[in-house]
């Protein structure tokens, strides 16, 4: 299996005994460089223990995670996490630029000045003009979010996982942040792979989406997402290919939280 993400016969559990909870068995994946992948499944069947193996921040029991050829181990440099609860991943006592400095200690080749300017220009390429000098408290939800978000980029990671990071803002901003992500993912060269128990958003975003079945999860269905880019909220969400796509990952969601075998 290649790619520059993959896991293979990846296991995760939790106890001993009878006790022990399997979470996760026998998932294989692979995420090709470029590529904007979004995860869905039934509510509660390990998408973000998932996502967390694949980072690195949680150690699978058996099976390898790998990213670009080498076994994950522990958080590599060049992968990124955006967490679902972003004001608690933001550093309060830090301004909302000294948040996203944060995020390019490990980033080599730039000097002080020069880092600041780029993280001047991410900044500014979510919409956060005029806010580098505030702190992550004194801005609305949006704003933290777009913080969190560019302290991901910023990191120059050729990898994004983005663990729900829309799943706390209202539908308009919602809309707005599934098109900035999608453009500065494109715009920074970024592979991304989205968590999301939003079917549309899933779709919408992504290059395939890969359907997780219930606990111990594995991929149960892989669906191409034959639209073209960049997507538009009204005339993509219209289009014949959206709403098969979407039809077909519901449906299939919907037959297993029905208990019904998987075809």
């Amino acid at each position: 299996m290649t790619g520059i993400l993959t896991a293979s016969d990846v296991g995760k559990s939790y106890g001993n005994g009878v006790a022990r909870m399997a979470i996760i068995e026998g998932l294989n994946l692979s995420i090709a460089k470029g590529e904007f992948v979004s995860l869905v499944g039934p509510s509660g069947c390990g998408k973000t223990t998932l996502l967390m193996c694949l980072s690195g921040l949680l150690a699978p029991n058996v099976g390898m995670v790998g990213f670009k050829g080498q076994t994950v181990t522990a958080p590599p440099i060049g992968l990124s996490v955006v967490f679902q609860d972003y004001s608690r991943s933001l550093l309060p006592w830090k301004t909302n630029l000294d948040n996203v400095l944060f995020g390019m200690r490990r980033v080599t080749g730039m000097d002080a000045p020069q880092k600041k300017a780029r993280a001047l220009e991410i900044l500014e390429a979510v919409g956060l003009t005029g806010f580098a000098g505030h702190y992550p408290w004194q801005v609305s939800g949006g704003m933290q979010q777009r913080v969190a978000i560019a302290r991901g980029i910023a990191s120059q990671s050729e990898l994004l996982l983005l663990d729900e990071p829309l799943a706390a803002v209202d539908a308009q901003t919602r809309a707005d942040m599934q098109d900035l992500l999608l453009d500065l993912a494109k715009r920074f060269d970024q592979t991304c792979v989205l968590v999301t128990h939003d079917v549309e958003e899933a779709v919408y975003m992504a290059d395939r989406v890969l359907v997780l079945g219930p606990r111990p999860t594995r991929v149960v269905r892989e669906i191409v997402v034959d639209l073209p880019k960049p997507r538009d909220q009204i005339s993509t969400r219209e289009a014949p290919a959206f709403l098969r796509a979407r039809h077909e990952v519901m449906e299939l969601i919907r037959s297993m939280r029905q208990g019904k075998a998987l075809s």
